[in-house]
């Protein structure tokens, strides 16, 4: 591939054959963001610093998903979260009526107990998943934590989609022997409150 050997023009044929399934990647990814094209051109800055190390350039596209994929979840991580903001002093009218009314918000969040469970059963996914072998780890954590395909996380580790099959399903089916006494001992618990 001319890319790899750092040539400018075929970089740039790249870039012009590339540049629209980032920003529609991108799009998808955050539909709410109104300009990406500061995360476009960071993909682009990646790929030509990381374009050497692409060992199969059969699979730039699915290196290219991931590169894009991976420096939205970095933006995301640095913009601060946005809650929609809503009057309390303003009077909602209802509609069918036209009546003023108060406003009744619903506190969906989840009560104490459930989250000291929520964190505790996290933590406790992370503990198991740390014990698991590293080649199961890491094709559970692909597959499950990252969302990539079987196919990505054959090309990612180097090895065949049946192996990837294999020890996804050995990872899933070790982390259920491991979380099974915690999850039976939730059960009795509550069995016991009830």
């Amino acid at each position: 591939m001319a890319c790899q050997r750092r040539e400018p023009a075929a970089f740039e044929e790249l870039v012009k054959r590339h540049q629209k399934t980032v920003y529609v990647l991108l799009y998808q990814l955050a539909p709410d963001w109104t300009d990406t094209s500061d995360l476009a051109q960071e993909v682009f800055i990646r790929v030509w610093r990381s374009i050497t190390n692409l060992r199969n350039p059969n699979a730039f596209r699915s290196w290219l998903t991931q590169i894009v994929t991976n420096i939205f979840y970095d933006e995301l991580r640095k913009r601060p979260r946005k809650l929609p903001t809503v009057s309390m002093d303003e009077p909602y009218t209802d509609e069918e009526s036209g009546e003023s009314t108060t406003r009744d918000i619903p506190d969906e969040s989840l009560v104490p107990e459930e989250k000291a469970l929520n964190k505790e059963l996290s933590q406790i996914i992370r503990e198991s998943m740390m014990k698991l072998p590293e080649q199961f780890r890491t094709a559970i954590v692909l597959r499950e934590v990252e969302g990539l395909s079987y196919e990505e996380i054959a090309v990612i580790t180097k090895t065949e989609m049946g192996t990837v099959k294999s020890r996804i399903a050995r990872a899933r089916t070790k982390l259920q022997e491991m979380l099974k006494p915690y999850l039976e001992s939730q059960e009795s618990t509550s069995e016991v409150s009830s």
